[in-house]
């Protein structure tokens, strides 16, 4: 069974920078997709970046310019780094991998992680 789990969450004021980790483990996950989706209060899970098993990424409009996902095979680990934050970034952040994931979408995703919260605030 894979698991994914999320750190580096917190509080933050707008303008602030966080950097989110996800380790997966259970599995051979490396040449998967995996992203990053988040859920606001009150509204649904949506994607915010993915990286495919083909090396290409997608981000959400609002993100573009200000996040940016990468991965370190070496460390397993994939990452999520936030710039220039804005309040309406809040929200819980959700690592996600599935062999063929590559698009901004929850359904392309078959593992989850538990999800970190983000807050920003004015």
């Amino acid at each position: 069974v894979v698991q994914l789990q999320e750190s580096g969450g917190g509080s933050v004021q707008a303008g602030g920078s966080l950097r989110l980790s996800c380790v997966p483990s259970g599995g051979r996950i490396g040449s998967w997709g995996m992203g990053w989706f988040r859920q606001a209060p009150g509204k649904e899970r949506e994607g915010v970046a993915v990286s495919a098993s083909d090396g290409s990424t997608a981000y959400a409009d609002h993100v573009k310019g200000r996040f940016t996902i990468s991965r370190d095979n070496a460390k397993k680990t994939l990452y999520l780094q936030m710039n220039s934050l804005k309040p309406e970034d809040t929200g819980m952040y959700y690592c996600a991998a599935d062999p063929l994931g590559c698009r901004l979408l929850v359904e392309d995703f078959i593992y989850w992680g538990q999800g970190i919260q983000v807050t920003v605030s004015s």
